[in-house]
C-alpha cells in the first residue's frame, strides 16, 4: 500500500510532522536509520541542556512536564521524544538508512538496503547535525594527542589535568569548554572570527522570549535597540580575545545563518582565567599548535566544535534546485520548487530551532492535507 507521505528521520522534526499529519488524517510512514527516536540527541555530550526555555521549545500538541526545569537536559528531551511518539502512536520503521531517493512520474521512490517505499509527498527531516564538519590544518598528522569532533565527545573525565583546545565558539564549543574545566582539565578556545555573545536570560527573562517579542522588527533595528543593554550586561569582551562582529546577533542569524553564543557560564570562566582564548589555528607542529597571531602552545587533545553539514545531496540525487552546493536545503517549512518535496528543521531561527520545527511541521501538514483534499 502506498502512503501519502514519507518522512525521513525520527528526530524532533520528523516526529512533529508525523503528529501533525496524524491529526490531519493523512497517511504517512517515518523512516529512521537508527533503532530509536531522537538518535542525534542520544549521541550528544552529557552536559548538554537546551539553550532555549521549555515553554518555547515544545513540539505541537504536547508540553513538557510542569515540574521539569526551565532549561531541560539532553536526557529529558530524549524522554520527551519517546513519550511524544507513544502519545501520538508514531511507529517509525527503524534500521532504514535511506540510500537513494528518486522522483518518477510524480511519485517519490525511497530506497533503503532492504526495501523501496513510495509516496506522493516526501518530508526530509534529517536535521542539521547529519555529517560532522572536520576541517584540517597543515602538520595535523604530527599531533600525538586525540583529535575528535564534538559529536564524539561525551564528558571531560578523560581529560583531567590535560591541556585541551576546543576549536569553535558556537554553543557546543562554549559549553564543552565549561564541561572540561568542571572535570579538571585546562581548556582553551580557538576563536578565529569576531563573535556575538548573548546571555541566556536578561533580567530573569529568557532571551528567546525577548527575541519572539521583537520578531517583526527588522533585524538591524532590533539589534540597535538591544545593543546598549548587551554591552552593559556582557561588557567589553575584546579585552579577552573576543572581538565583536560589526553586526548584532539577530542580524547574524538572519544573514549568516549562525547562532551567536548563548552564554551558559563560558564568559565568566574566560574572565576568571579558567578558559584561555586563542585566535584561529595556523598549523600543527607536533603537539604544539601555532595560532594565526604567531603564538603557540602545547596541547594534549583537540576537540572540534566545528558544526555539521546537512548533506541531503548524499541521497537526494538529481535535485540541484532543492539544495546548495554543500547539500544544505534552500528552503524549510514549505513546499520546495519540486512538487511534493518538503524540508523540516533546516531554518536557523532567531526564536529557537525547536519552536521553528513546531511551526514548520504544522505548515507542512496543512499544505499536504490541502493537496490531498483533506479538511482540517
Amino acid at each position: 500500500m502506498e502512503d501519502n507521505t514519507i518522512i525521513i528521520g525520527a528526530g524532533p522534526a520528523g516526529l512533529a510532522v508525523g503528529a501533525c499529519l496524524k491529526k490531519a488524517g493523512s497517511s504517512f510512514l517515518i523512516l529512521e536509520k537508527s533503532d530509536k527516536v531522537g538518535s542525534s540527541w542520544r549521541q550528544h555530550y552529557d552536559r548538554l541542556h537546551l539553550h532555549t526555555d521549555k515553554s518555547h521549545s515544545t513540539l505541537p500538541f504536547m508540553d513538557f512536564p510542569r515540574d521539569w526545569p526551565r532549561y531541560i537536559s539532553r536526557v529529558q528531551l530524549i524522554e520527551y521524544l519517546e513519550a511524544y511518539a507513544q502519545k501520538f502512536q508514531l511507529e517509525p520503521k527503524f534500521g532504514q538508512q535511506v540510500k537513494n531517493v528518486q522522483h518518477l512520474d510524480g511519485i517519490w521512490q525511497v530506497k533503503t538496503p532492504g526495501a523501496t517505499y513510495q509516496a506522493r509527498n516526501l518530508v526530509v527531516a534529517t536535521g542539521y547535525p547529519r555529517q560532522p564538519h572536520l576541517p584540517a590544518w597543515p602538520g595535523q598528522d604530527s599531533f600525538q594527542g586525540d583529535i575528535l569532533h564534538s559529536a564524539a565527545y561525551k564528558n571531560g573525565t578523560p581529560y583531567k589535568n590535560k591541556n585541551v583546545l576546543v576549536v569553535g565558539f558556537g554553543n557546543s564549543g562554549g559549553e564543552i569548554a565549561v564541561d572540561l574545566w568542571e572535570h579538571g582539565a585546562r581548556p582553551g578556545l580557538a576563536v578565529r572570527s569576531p563573535v556575538n555573545v548573548i546571555p541566556r536570560e536578561l533580567l530573569g527573562i529568557p532571551i528567546l522570549t525577548i527575541g519572539i517579542a521583537q520578531r517583526k522588527l527588522p533585524p538591524r533595528l532590533a539589534d540597535m535597540i538591544n545593543g546598549p543593554i548587551l554591552r552593559v550586561v556582557m561588557g567589553d569582551l575584546s579585552r579577552y580575545g573576543l572581538p565583536k562582529l560589526p553586526h548584532g546577533p539577530i542580524t547574524q542569524i538572519e544573514e549568516d545563518a549562525r547562532i551567536p553564543l548563548i552564554d551558559v557560564g563560558t564568559i565568566q570562566r574566560i574572565k576568571d582565567g579558567h578558559i584561555r582564548v586563542h585566535p584561529g589555528i595556523e598549523e600543527f607542529n607536533g603537539n604544539a599548535i601555532v595560532f594565526t597571531d604567531g603564538t603557540q602552545a602545547d596541547f594534549d587533545a583537540v576537540i572540534l566544535a566545528t558544526g555539521y553539514r546537512p548533506r541531503v545531496s548524499d541521497f537526494l540525487e538529481g535535485l540541484p534546485d532543492a539544495y546548495d552546493d554543500e547539500g544544505t536545503p534552500l528552503s524549510s517549512g514549505r513546499e520546495t520548487v519540486i512538487p511534493g518535496l518538503y524540508f523540516c528543521g533546516f531554518y536557523v531561527s532567531p526564536t529557537g530551532m525547536l519552536r521553528e520545527i513546531a511551526i514548520e511541521a504544522q505548515q507542512i501538514s496543512t499544505d499536504i492535507a490541502n493537496r490531498s483534499g483533506l479538511k482540517l
